[in-house]
């Protein structure tokens, strides 16, 4: 037996009495917590669980800490993710404030880059720049003269090419705007600027790596999530990056036990997506190893508050109403294939009348044949939603997934665009959790911080990073802000008779944070996992305390 003592501080084992879980009372704080065989064996007082061990069972002093169940990453981009840790740089939050720090980033990357090779940027954010504004095609030009560039808006709806950019995929003034996207002009002439599915013309031209590049990506990325205590993730969209050879990649990275979470796979549906040619060659839902699923499909039904790209019933305040992807029709025919075919659907959906497109699609799909009700759709973000929509909602199971994170990291941009009003209500985690919708915090990496520490803070708070709070009715505990990033992760991958609580029988998924977050809520967003283990295994631990990495 393989058994792991952890005592001197407090285990957290799930929300007590959480809205809509079954299984009645449960969960609270614990002394001690035992792990046998990758398992959770004994949870309870410290003589308790230490009477259950062996003799020689490894020892974890906590010395105040405190252990949560490991943390589910349910909606985010993990292949993009690992790619981009590779690309520059163009965060706020890593000092891009003005658009002079954007370009002299751009000119230092590409003086370390062979001539023609192409420079990619991601995370900048038009409305913190000093300027205000997109950089320009000329602008990008001028700082990589030798080098097309692509840099891509935080939001990922979004993003600027160089003029040689422009050349390579052979777009001109004269090139009409694709459905459901739009091409910058000024002046009769090209920005640069490429929105929501008009970005494919450039994306299309980029070299995408090859296998090998994709499985160094994807196991990156997941050390990166192993070091913050998660123990599940998704990938959001994949094959949007380099088509169907994603599937062969995470399956490599499996049978060289280079994948570090479980993953939660969802197919880009999209059109250039590859969920039919998927099934074609035989990919079907359900799992193929504990550690891979492949569970879902995703579309986009609009773009993002930020961008002026989600579609809205109510216009922005400095005009339009967003975008719709598809129009009504075609969405529902799109969405009825694929939950027809057994996929859980995971539809992207920020505005309220972009929900409301999804949320009619999913329930003109739902039949005596193919219910709805016991499939857990998701509607990804859901980020300004009306009470009838909930109810609609929660009548049928279709869960929120939302990224309280947008509130810290968005919040201001919210405010100027849409107004206090909408702002305050957006992302409603209180009124999700209490009405039983349970929903599952994430961040949507990289399009913002996959830090969840910053996410539970925004939980806690709805503080935006100017100060501001945004909507103080719908603040967490952090005993239901973890609930929300642990158990409801869990639930939206069908997995929480398995894990997102620490009581006997559960994986032994879990994190030791390096202070107990739950008597300090002032300082979660400065907390850090130290160990974690998936199944009992050791997937981090900072200090070497269980001989791990």
């Amino acid at each position: 037996m393989s058994e792991t003592i952890f005592t001197g501080g407090r285990v957290f084992r799930g929300l007590r009495d959480a809205p809509g879980v079954p299984g009645g009372a449960g969960g609270g704080f614990a002394e001690a917590l035992l792990v046998r065989d990758g398992r959770v064996a004994a949870v309870g007082t410290r003589d308790d669980v230490t009477g259950a061990a062996g003799a020689g069972a490894r020892r974890v002093a906590l010395d105040g800490r405190v252990v949560v169940p490991g943390l589910v990453e349910a909606h985010m981009h993990l292949l993009p993710y690992g790619l981009g840790l590779s690309q520059v740089n163009l965060r706020p939050d890593d000092g891009v404030r003005t658009l002079e720090e954007l370009l002299r980033r751009v000119a230092a990357q590409a003086a370390t880059l062979p001539r023609g090779a192409w420079l990619l940027g991601r995370g900048y954010d038009h409305l913190v720049l000093d300027v205000a504004r997109h950089p320009t095609a000329e602008e990008l030009q001028r700082a990589a003269p030798d080098n097309p560039v692509w840099v891509v808006r935080t939001c990922g709806h979004m993003g600027v090419a160089s003029t040689a950019a422009l050349r390579i995929a052979e777009l001109d003034a004269a090139v009409p705007d694709p459905e459901g996207g739009a091409i910058g002009r000024e002046a009769g002439q090209l920005t640069g600027l490429l929105q929501e599915r008009a970005q494919v013309l450039v994306r299309g031209r980029i070299p995408v790596p090859d296998e090998a590049g994709l499985v160094a990506a994807i196991e990156a990325a997941g050390r990166d999530l192993a070091s913050r205590g998660f123990t599940a993730a998704t990938d959001m969209n994949v094959g949007a990056t380099a088509g169907l050879v994603e599937i062969e990649a995470y399956r490599r990275a499996l049978r060289e036990g280079r994948l570090h979470q479980r993953m939660w796979q969802v197919l880009a549906a999209d059109p250039g997506g590859i969920a039919d040619a998927a099934w074609d060659v035989g990919l079907r839902p359900g799992r193929e190893d504990p550690m891979l699923c492949w569970a879902a499909v995703k579309t986009f039904a609009d773009g993002s508050a930020g961008g002026l790209t989600a579609a809205f019933r109510e216009p922005y305040l400095p005009g339009g109403t967003g975008i719709l992807c598809y129009d009504d029709a075609t969405h529902r025919e799109v969405l009825a294939h694929h939950h027809r075919r057994g996929w859980q659907l995971a539809i992207h959906a920020i505005g309220d009348a972009a929900i409301e497109q999804v949320l009619s699609a999913m329930e003109a799909a739902d039949t005596p044949e193919a219910p709805v009700a016991g499939r857990r759709h998701r509607i990804e973000h859901c980020g300004f939603v009306d009470a009838d929509q909930r109810a609609r909602m929660k009548a049928r199971g279709i869960l929120p997934v939302p990224q309280p994170v947008f509130i810290h990291e968005f919040g201001e941009v919210y405010r100027r665009v849409l107004g206090d009003a909408r702002a305050a209500a957006s992302y409603p985690m209180r009124t999700w959790l209490h009405e039983g919708h349970h929903p599952s915090a994430s961040s949507d990496s990289p399009v913002s911080s996959v830090d969840p520490f910053g996410n539970l803070d925004a939980m806690l708070s709805r503080r935006t990073v100017a100060g501001t709070v945004i909507g103080p009715d719908e603040t967490l505990t952090v005993e239901e802000a973890v609930h929300c990033q642990t158990w409801c992760g869990a639930w939206s991958q069908f997995a929480e008779e398995r894990r997102g609580t620490l009581e006997p029988g559960m994986l032994a998924d879990l994190a030791v944070l390096s202070r107990d977050i739950f008597r300090q809520p002032e300082a979660v967003r400065h907390a850090r996992a130290e160990i974690t283990l998936r199944g009992g295994a050791v997937a981090f631990d900072r200090h070497g305390e269980l001989g791990g990495d």
